[in-house]
C-alpha cells in the first residue's frame, strides 16, 4: 500500500511520546510558557486522520489491522486501539466483527439518518423522496461567507429543495456549497443520483461530512413555505440551521431547513 505523503514524513521521524524536550524541566522553566504534550494515543489519531484526509483509504475501504498500524508507528497495539475507538467513537471509521475496521462511508445504511434527525411520530424512519426546485451559482451573501469561512463575493452553489414523506411535503431546505469544491454540480446530477445527497459530494467531489452544528428555532410559515410545504401561512414550523464541516474543521456547507412537524419530530440522542 502506498503510503501518503504526511505519512512518510510522520514513519521517518519517531513519534513523541510526551517527554520534555532537553534541557527544560517538566514546567517549561527554561524560559517561557510550558509546552503541551498529548497522549500518545492522540497523535497516532492524528496520524490516522491525516491517511484518512490524503485519501490514502477510501471511504467504505479496509484500514490495515492495529497490528500493522502498530509496527508502523512503531507503538504498542493498545494505543493503536485506543485512537481507533476515538475515530469510531466520532464516526470517523466503522469497526466489523471479524471483518476489520472500515473508512465510514455517506453510503452505509446507518449513515443515512446521522445527519437526518426528522423521525415519524409513527412508524419506521426511512428516506424521503426529493424534488429539486433550484441550483445555481452565485456570489456568496455576506452571511453566508462569514459561515463557510469564504470572502464575500465568492462562489457558492445554491439549492433549493423540497423533501416529501410518503407524498407529503415535509422539509423545505436551502443549501450553499463552496463553488471551488463543488464546481460542475447541477440540478441534473442532482436529480439523476438516487442515493443520498451526502454519497454524491463524498464519491464524485471528495468531501465527506464529518461533523455538524447546528441552531434550532421555532417560525412560522411565511408566504414561500406555506406555499411548497402545503401549509397556511403562520403555521408553527422548526426551522434547523446547519454548517457541516469534513477533516480539518473545515465548513463545505451551510443548511438550513423549514420542517413541519404535524407528523414528525425532531430526534437528538445524547450520550
Amino acid at each position: 500500500m502506498v503510503k501518503s505523503k504526511a505519512m512518510n514524513s510522520a514513519s521517518s521521524n519517531p513519534v513523541n511520546h510526551g517527554t520534555p524536550p532537553a534541557g527544560t524541566g517538566a514546567s517549561g522553566s527554561a524560559g517561557g510558557p510550558s509546552p503541551t504534550f498529548s497522549p500518545l494515543y492522540q497523535q497516532i489519531k492524528a496520524l490516522i486522520t491525516q491517511s484518512l484526509q490524503s485519501g490514502e483509504w477510501k471511504p467504505g475501504e479496509l484500514i490495515p489491522s492495529e497490528v500493522e498500524l502498530a509496527s508502523r508507528f512503531k507503538v504498542s497495539q493498545g494505543t493503536v486501539r485506543k485512537a481507533i475507538d476515538e475515530l469510531a467513537a466520532e464516526n470517523l471509521v466503522m469497526r466489523r466483527q471479524g471483518k476489520g475496521t472500515f473508512v465510514s462511508t455517506h453510503h452505509e445504511a446507518r449513515a443515512h439518518f446521522r445527519f437526518l434527525r426528522l423521525m415519524p411520530d409513527e412508524g419506521v424512519p426511512h428516506q424521503p423522496e426529493n424534488k429539486i426546485i433550484e441550483v445555481k451559482r452565485m456570489r456568496a451573501p455576506a452571511e453566508v461567507a462569514r459561515l463557510l469561512d469564504l470572502k464575500s463575493g465568492d462562489a457558492v452553489v445554491y439549492i433549493k429543495r423540497v423533501m416529501s414523506f410518503d407524498g407529503a411535503p415535509t422539509i423545505l431546505e436551502e443549501l450553499w456549497l463552496p463553488g471551488l469544491l463543488f464546481k460542475g454540480l447541477t440540478a441534473e446530477r442532482l436529480v439523476e443520483y438516487k442515493g443520498p445527497m451526502y454519497g454524491l459530494f463524498e464519491s464524485e467531489f471528495g468531501t465527506r461530512m464529518i461533523r455538524a452544528s447546528e441552531k434550532i428555532r421555532a417560525v412560522s410559515a411565511d408566504a414561500g413555505a406555506a406555499q411548497f410545504l402545503n401549509v397556511a401561512e403562520g403555521t408553527p414550523l422548526l426551522c434547523a440551521e446547519r454548517v457541516s464541516f469534513t477533516y480539518g474543521d473545515k465548513a463545505v456547507e451551510l443548511r438550513r431547513g423549514i420542517y413541519l412537524t404535524a407528523h414528525h419530530h425532531y430526534q437528538n440522542d445524547l450520550s
